[in-house]
């Protein structure tokens, strides 16, 4: 009996210690692909393939280090929402061209496309503080333009880009009007037990049912859940239904915890949406869906101010399924 015991306890160490090497070695590599397998760090395309009106924008975190962005424009007066886009974990801007294309036809908005660090053009290697730096540097930017409405920039977030616009936006009350969220996740913590499921029991959230023991290794935790809650502008949740990398559920407890304190939020699932795809997948939907939000809550500056309400986020709590 006392050698099952020990066995027992020698095995479960023996997982928490390969957790716990495993998090120490690779944990970077696993939250930040800056480079697709088969693929090269630079850009495979740049906004002119696409005929796009664009300029190339260089920046410098607090810290010091040297950033890369895009600023593309629908054209070159337009006075329309300006869109603050940060991508998914892996591969870098030039990737999601062919998406923003579309998005300044469908939306009539200039897209503002930032490479965190460590990606694309950019110097420096990815960490949670250094890219919520590298947002911050993107927002005084567009902030600081002559060129544009900057009382109408939304911060757009895509799975990892998700978590960096939620803190951006909670950081910055009087510079963001609204956030949109698509397929990003609770946590770091919590999508460890996703990607390594017998890691579940030793790393998790605030939700988590295990011990959490190896919490304190997480360099990156990115808790989303914890951040949406203390979000004061409006908030679109865009949920693809067959998300193969994020459980939908993440985006229903992130909707769920904002709009307890929030009522300008507003969640649309698409059945068909996979965690990359949901742009495609939802078709007319999905751009109309964003085009109603922005209608209601990021109105030009005329209307809000002849409406006669001072609050230019009118609006209710409302749930959307498609």
């Amino acid at each position: 009996m006392v050698s099952f015991v020990n066995a027992l306890l020698y095995g479960v160490g023996g997982i928490v210690m390969a957790g716990m090497a495993l998090l120490v070695a690779f944990q970077e590599k696993l939250v930040y692909v800056p480079v697709l397998p088969g693929l090269t760090k630079s850009y495979s395309i740049t906004p002119s393939r696409l005929r796009l009106i664009y300029e190339d924008v260089w920046l410098r975190s607090s810290d010091g280090v040297r950033l890369h962005a895009w600023f593309i424009k629908l054209f070159p007066d337009c006075r329309g929402p300006t869109i603050l886009f940060f991508q998914e974990n892996a591969g870098n801007i030039a990737h999601r061209l062919e998406m923003v294309r579309i998005m300044l036809q469908r939306l009539h908005c200039n897209v503002f496309m930032l490479s965190y660090r460590g990606y694309g053009e950019s110097d420096g290697y990815p960490s949670q503080h250094g890219i919520t730096r590298d947002a911050q540097a993107a927002l005084e930017h567009l902030s600081q333009r002559t060129d544009i409405d900057t009382t109408r920039i939304v911060v757009f977030g895509r799975s990892l880009g998700g978590a960096v616009g939620a803190v951006l936006t909670k950081n910055n009350p009087d510079k963001v009007a609204a956030l949109i969220l698509e397929n990003t996740f609770t946590s770091i913590l919590d999508m460890a037990g996703v990607l390594l499921p017998f890691l579940k029991w030793f790393i998790g959230g605030s939700g988590s049912k295990g011990p959490r023991i190896l919490n304190f290794l997480v360099r990156s935790p990115w808790s989303t859940i914890d951040v949406v809650g203390e979000i004061k502008q409006p908030i679109l949740f865009l949920s693809g239904l067959q998300d193969e990398m994020v459980p939908p559920s993440h985006m229903q407890m992130l909707y769920a915890k904002a709009a307890a304190r929030n009522k300008h939020c507003k969640f649309v699932e698409f059945p068909t949406g996979m965690h990359m795809d949901t742009w495609l997948a939802g078709g007319d939907q999905y751009w109309r869906s964003i085009q109603e939000f922005l209608a209601e809550h990021v109105r030009k500056k005329k209307e809000s101010e002849t409406s006669g309400n001072d609050n230019v986020w009118s609006g209710s709590e409302s749930r959307v399924f498609t």
